[in-house]
């Protein structure tokens, strides 16, 4: 991928963690596609039944505000038992330099 490309790409880092159920993943890749949110970086693990999983998704394709992303996301991993948390990459960057 170009340095063009790569600079007009809008990073959010979600995260998701919470007690392992069948169907996680599908749901939250299902709304990143539902609002043309590209997927491009992911790690899950589970641990002694408990899932974690992070992901790295560009947000330039969608039409929807970050604001409303992290409620929709929010309200998402409530309804499947699991907390769900967005954040830019340079917010994210910010908070975990050394």
């Amino acid at each position: 991928m170009c340095a063009e490309m790569r600079s007009m790409m809008k990073k959010t880092i979600i995260t998701v963690v919470g007690k392992d159920t069948v169907g996680i993943i599908a749901r939250v890749c299902t709304y990143l596609a539902d609002n043309q949110i590209n997927i491009l970086d992911i790690s899950q693990t589970i641990v002694q039944g408990y899932f974690n999983m992070m992901m790295i998704v560009d947000t330039n394709g969608t039409k929807k505000d970050f604001g409303v992303i992290a409620k929709e996301l929010e309200q998402l991993g409530e309804s499947i038992g699991v907390i769900i948390k967005c954040q830019k990459e340079e917010i994210f960057s910010q908070m975990h330099r050394i």
